[in-house]
């Protein structure tokens, strides 16, 4: 455990329907001191070509949840327009609305708890009908 008296968090993002990190996706972070605080917007990065934000902003003592906010829809957009992805869609007994160039998902919210001097690796796994999250290391 760390002496420091903030949490820290980092994430990254894999695209499972390609296999590969998803790159240039917005991720916006806010973060409350106790449950009935307002938010408190921190700051905003973008996932670079490893699907990795590095730049978070440094989380306020006194932190007591953090909020990770993906906006996937310009990602998820400009995905499903290349050939490889419209191909591997027909395919698939894939919902009317795929071929619409509707995105499912505009944007993923993560809400979680964090404790001082604790660093919680948040991954996103993303497809354009379903996301996955758990606490990494």
């Amino acid at each position: 455990m760390s002496t420091s008296p903030t949490a820290s968090v980092s994430t990254h993002i894999l695209d499972t329907s390609v296999g590969r990190p998803a790159a240039g996706v917005a991720v916006r972070v806010a973060a409350r001191s106790g449950r009935e605080a307002e938010w408190q917007a921190l700051g905003a990065s973008a996932t670079d070509a490893d699907g990795r934000c590095k730049d978070l902003p440094a989380l306020p003592e006194g932190t007591t949840h953090v909020r990770l906010d993906f906006e996937v829809e310009p990602y998820l957009a400009q995905t499903a327009a290349q050939p490889v992805r419209k191909q591997a869609d027909a395919q698939q007994d894939a919902p009317a609305n795929r071929d619409s160039g509707a995105v499912f998902f505009p944007e993923v919210v993560i809400t979680f708890t964090v404790t001082p001097g604790e660093h919680y690796h948040v991954p996103l796994l993303l497809n354009p009908f379903g996301y996955s999250v758990y606490r990494g290391s």
